[in-house]
């Protein structure tokens, strides 16, 4: 297993939120947070002005502690109608593939460094078209993300994409490069950052898809090998 130091967490990045708003997110999180107060108190958050187009906050769920954390980047149209992460195209690609490496479902815990949809309206249609969140929002929402590491206390953290990985490993970190790659952390036993599920989804064939679908799967039995192997050690 290849380990490599993990980049400190960044700081609490509030201060440009807090210039524009009043109220922060770490104004609203209770001194011993549990997930249902986070989820409670999440829903009142305008720490940045996401929540003016988003129909809700979407919070993170999932076991409390976890064996394994999914971070991805913000929620998007399903996520933010249901008021649930990783329930459309790319939280059902995440099932299929958790089920195909032998990870519990219910070990696992899954939510965003941002926590409400940034969009923006189709040319033609209905649709709402995921934008991507600049970095004074994932810096609003940032305390969200570190109560939610609190409560979780998760063995392996996983990053998906490119907004989660830089959220946690620093601004210089490029999955393309250090993608699957099993490292020791102050934040978990281990973080990895690996390709967002929508990515797969988004591969322009069959056959890039079906080769990005191999790499991500690839990357989370690593995973499940290393929660596996602490289990047996353990038994």
């Amino acid at each position: 297993m290849r380990v490599e130091r993990t980049r400190r967490l960044r700081g609490s990045g509030t201060k440009a939120s807090s210039r524009a708003h009043s109220t922060t997110a770490a104004d609203l999180i209770p001194a011993s947070p549990s997930l249902a107060a986070l989820q409670m108190a999440a829903r009142k958050c305008k720490a940045c002005d996401l929540w003016r187009n988003a129909t809700q906050a979407v919070f993170g769920e999932g076991r409390t502690p976890a064996r394994v954390m999914f971070v991805g980047e913000q929620p998007g149209d399903s996520e933010d109608k249901t008021g649930h992460p990783f329930v459309g195209p790319a939280g059902k690609l995440l099932d299929e593939v958790l089920v195909e490496v032998g990870i519990d479902r219910a070990d696992v815990f899954v939510t965003n460094v941002v926590k409400h949809f940034k969009w923006v309206a189709a040319q033609r249609g209905k649709r709402r078209i995921h934008k991507k969140p600049r970095q004074s929002e994932i810096e609003a929402c940032r305390p969200w993300l570190e109560a939610e590491l609190q409560v979780v206390r998760p063995e392996v953290l996983v990053c998906l994409g490119a907004s989660a990985a830089q959220a946690l490993l620093g601004k210089d970190f490029r999955v393309t490069r250090e993608r699957g790659i099993l490292m020791k952390s102050h934040l978990a036993l281990y973080i990895m950052a690996t390709t967002h599920p929508a990515s797969v989804l988004r591969a322009p064939d069959s056959e890039a898809r079906e080769q990005q679908r191999r790499e991500f799967v690839r990357d989370l039995r690593k995973v499940a090998d290393l929660i596996h192997a602490g289990s047996a050690s353990a038994a």
